[in-house]
């Protein structure tokens, strides 16, 4: 493993802080009027899922720790347990919801799913950036209804509830995209 400096610290990567694997998650480098520079960071604990933050000193070091995202299909869910299929290998995988949290809400079956891994022990599921779902209950859209701006509420196949321009219906088909939970386009 290599050893990182104060300067390598950057969003993404994967860093042991204090015995730790951890992820950072923002790195702001600051460079005071006076006294030394140092480095602004908010990291997530691999094993706890525990966000921090804390200043580095220059003379900082810290061991990095290597990263690997997966893609795996997505097969489905039994409760709190989720499967996964490495669709090279046809290997299977159980996660738990622990893992996945509120992600579940934009994942359908069959979906290719990202699985993020530190040091072999896997931390995240990340859903697609963008699914294509079916709206299953919104109030009626009326002929007319293309008032700028106006939005209703909408439940799509997974469950989330979404906001959708008002001249959609039940049983149209819209693309969200999962990082915000915003409507993108009807499909």
């Amino acid at each position: 493993m290599a050893t990182l400096g104060m300067n390598d610290l950057r969003a993404g990567i994967g860093v042991n802080i204090k015995g730790n694997d951890c992820v950072v998650l923002e790195a702001q480098h600051v460079k005071p009027g006076k006294g030394n520079t140092y480095v602004r960071t908010k990291y997530r604990n691999i094993r706890t899922g525990r966000v921090n933050e804390e200043n580095f000193q220059q003379s900082a070091k810290f061991e990095s720790v290597d990263m690997r995202t997966r893609e795996m299909q997505y097969l489905y869910s039994d409760g709190d347990i989720y499967y996964f299929m490495d669709t090279e290998t046809y290997e299977q995988i159980e996660v738990g919801d622990n893992l996945i949290g509120g992600n579940a809400k934009w994942m359908k079956e069959n979906d290719i799913c990202l699985l993020n891994y530190a040091n072999n022990v896997l931390y995240a599921v990340e859903p697609p950036m963008f699914i294509e779902a079916e709206i299953t209950e919104t109030d009626p859209g009326f002929r007319g209804d293309t008032v700028q701006g106006g939005t209703k509420p909408a439940v799509i196949e997974t469950g989330a509830t979404i906001q959708v321009p008002m001249y959609l219906n039940q049983g149209e088909r819209v693309k969200v995209d999962t990082r915000t939970g915003k409507f993108v386009s009807r499909v």
